[in-house]
C-alpha cells in the first residue's frame, strides 16, 4: 500500500533521494506483511540493481553526482582545426598569392616531426634543428607570410603576437641573462626558408656586430 502511494505521489529532489525513500518504505512494508523469504530476496535484488543503475548513469568519474556523464573526448579540442587551416590558407592567398609549401608548412600540419615547445591558434615555436646557440628556437605564424618585407600593415597585431610569444618562450627557456632575436629577410639577409620566422638565440654571450 505504502509503495503504491510513493509511486503515485510527486517527489522532489534527486533520483537518489527518491530511490532511498522508496527502498525504505518497501522494505518496511515487506517486513510488516511478513511475506515469505524468497519474495523479500527478490525485492532486495531489485532495489540493489536500481541503485547500481543510478550510480553508473549519474556519477561519472570526475563529475558531480546527479550530473550526466560527459565523455572525455568531447572536452578535447585541437589548437587549430581543419576549418581554421582552410580559413588561414584563404587569408594568406588573398594577401600573398599562393606561395609554394615550405618545410615550415609541414611542421604546422604535423606531417614532419618537430620539437614544438609552444603552440596557439596564431603561431607555434619549435627548436631549430641546427642550433647556433645552447638555446635556439623559431617562432612562425600559421599564415605563410613569405618574408617580413612582404608583411602587410594590417598584420601588425600578428607580428606583435609573434614577438610576445618569443619573449614568453624565452622566459620559459630560462634565458634570464638575455638573448638575441633575429629575422632574416631575402637573399642578402640569408633567409633560407621563405616563410616568415623569428630566431631566438640564447644561453651564451652574443657577439657584435653579427655577420
Amino acid at each position: 500500500m505504502y509503495c503504491r502511494q510513493i509511486l503515485r505521489t510527486p517527489l522532489f529532489g534527486t533520483r537518489a533521494a527518491k530511490l532511498s525513500r522508496f527502498s525504505h518504505v518497501c522494505r518496511s512494508e515487506v517486513s510488516a506483511i511478513k511475506i515469505n523469504r524468497p519474495v523479500v530476496i527478490l525485492v532486495n535484488i531489485f532495489l540493489s540493481l536500481a541503485a547500481a543503475e543510478h550510480v553508473d548513469n549519474t556519477c561519472p568519474t570526475g563529475g558531480g553526482c546527479g550530473e550526466p556523464a560527459v565523455p572525455h573526448h568531447h572536452q578535447e579540442r585541437p589548437l587549430c582545426t581543419k576549418s581554421d587551416e582552410v580559413r588561414l590558407a584563404e587569408e594568406a592567398s588573398k594577401k600573398y598569392g599562393s606561395p609554394a609549401p615550405t618545410i615550415f608548412s609541414k611542421v604546422i600540419d604535423k606531417s614532419i616531426p618537430a620539437d614544438i615547445i609552444y603552440e596557439d591558434e596564431k603561431c607555434l615555436a619549435f627548436r631549430d634543428i641546427s642550433p647556433q646557440a645552447p638555446v635556439h628556437f623559431l617562432v612562425i605564424p600559421r599564415i605563410p607570410i613569405p618574408r617580413i618585407s612582404e608583411a602587410k600593415d594590417d598584420d601588425a597585431e600578428l607580428l606583435g603576437h609573434l614577438l610576445v610569444v618569443a619573449k614568453n618562450v624565452a622566459k620559459q627557456e630560462s634565458l634570464t641573462e638575455g638573448y638575441r632575436v633575429v629575422i632574416n629577410d631575402g637573399k642578402h639577409g640569408a633567409q633560407s626558408v621563405y616563410h616568415l620566422h623569428i630566431h631566438v638565440l640564447g644561453g651564451r654571450q652574443m657577439k657584435w656586430p653579427p655577420g
